[in-house]
């Protein structure tokens, strides 16, 4: 009888190593691939849940009035002359203004007026979703407005 030759066995802890450290890469780099400069956006009771046709163009503005086009990291110098760019290579897109809440209003105001004059066919404010009062059911007012003192 022949002696039974070794059967191969793999080593499933370097692969799993692997995928963990590209796990932790990609949960590192996916916040900063968010267009625009990190702001605080204003909430909302209710927010529009549907998802646009095609991906607005982004302007953010910061909490020291700095206004940011898409993905481009140096602030805006000439934004009519940036918008109307964008809005010739697709008059269809639509545009998202994200303020920082603690943007002075004038700030907010001058992007908002500037894609009007080039003539998007449609101008949003960007907020996020208030948080929900946690009483369960209805309930009363006086339930509800324990519940959004908490």
């Amino acid at each position: 009888m022949r002696p039974e030759p070794p059967r191969p066995e793999m080593n499933v802890a370097p692969l799993v190593d692997v995928v963990l450290v590209l796990l932790i890469i990609f949960m590192v780099i996916t916040p900063q691939m968010q267009a625009g400069a990190t702001v605080e956006i204003p909430s909302a009771d209710n927010p529009d849940p549907k998802k646009p046709k095609k991906e607005p163009i982004t302007i953010s503005v910061t909490k020291d009035g700095q206004v940011f086009v898409e993905k481009d990291t140096a602030p805006t110098v000439n934004l009519t002359a940036d918008l109307t760019r964008l809005q010739a290579q697709d008059p269809s897109r639509t545009v998202r203004i994200k303020g920082d809440y603690r943007a002075r209003y004038e700030s907010v105001r001058t992007v908002f007026k500037a894609a009007q004059d080039v003539g998007f066919p449609g101008i949003s404010i960007q907020v996020g979703d208030r948080a929900k009062p946690k009483v369960a059911g209805a309930g009363t007012r006086e339930q509800l407005a324990a519940a959004a003192k908490e």
